[in-house]
Parts: structure tokens; C-alpha cells; sequence
């Protein structure tokens, strides 16, 4: 008998990843693949704090290309996945995630998480909903 799977696998874990690199680097073309074709729903901790649907997404993306173009030297690092589940062609984690970067010449560091579901979708896994929460947030100089 197989044992089921306790935590992402890299399959699941290509869109955070990809998101991830994204806000690093602010390539838009690191997004192809990543969101579900469908509906979608974002959480974020700037206004408009929801983005729904294919519109809201398309928001969200001019507004975090901006956000994170004024962040310099940004780069995460993921802790272990928590609360995993997985239900048919559906699955949830959230992901610990610390950012680091400089923001008006000032370095900062920021840890929070990121609670994704997953949809299966054109043979891989797509973002159908994520919620940022900032747990805490320092200027380091």
C-alpha cells in the first residue's frame, strides 16, 4: 500500500516557487502557468486587500509589479510546509516564508505565510486562491 502524501510535492510546490521568484525579480513571464484559469482569490496586506477573479488578478499583478519594483536586493526562503491536505484535484498548505530585502535604502526582514489552494489544472498545479499574513516585520538598520 502507498502512504499519502504528508507535504508538497515539487509539482505543487512549482507555482509558489515560481510566485516567489516572481517578487524577486519582478519578471512577469515567471507567472505563466502559475494561476488557475478559473476563479481566483487573493488576500493580500495592500489595498484593495481582495483581488477576485481573472480581473482581480490582472490588478494584482500591476500592483505587486509596482510594489516589488521598489524593493531592492528581495529573496525569500520557504520554512516546512504546514497543514497539508490534498482532496481529489485540490490541494491546500501554507508555506512559512521569510523576505528579505531594502526598501528606501533601509534593510528589512519580514516573516509570514502564505496558505495556498491548488487546483489540478492543464497538467499541472494552478493557484486558485493565496492569503499573505505578515507575522512580523523588522528594519534591520
Amino acid at each position: 500500500m502507498t502512504e499519502p502524501i504528508a507535504t508538497p510535492d515539487t509539482a505543487m510546490m512549482a507555482a509558489p516557487v515560481a510566485l516567489a521568484r516572481f517578487l524577486e525579480t519582478a519578471d512577469a513571464s515567471l507567472l505563466n502557468g502559475v494561476f488557475s484559469g478559473g476563479d481566483v482569490t487573493i488576500l493580500e496586506n495592500f489595498a484593495p486587500h481582495v483581488f477576485l477573479g481573472q480581473e482581480g488578478l490582472a490588478q494584482w499583478r500591476a500592483i505587486m509589479t509596482t510594489h516589488v519594483g521598489a524593493i531592492g536586493e528581495l529573496k525569500h526562503e520557504f520554512g516546512t510546509p504546514q497543514d497539508f491536505g490534498l482532496t481529489g484535484q485540490t490541494v491546500h498548505f501554507t508555506l512559512p516564508t521569510r523576505w528579505t530585502g531594502v526598501r528606501d535604502g533601509r534593510r528589512f526582514t519580514e516573516l509570514g505565510g502564505w496558505t495556498f489552494v491548488q487546483a489540478r489544472e492543464a497538467g499541472g498545479w494552478r493557484v486558485r486562491s493565496y492569503g499573505w499574513a505578515v507575522v512580523s516585520f523588522e528594519w534591520l538598520d
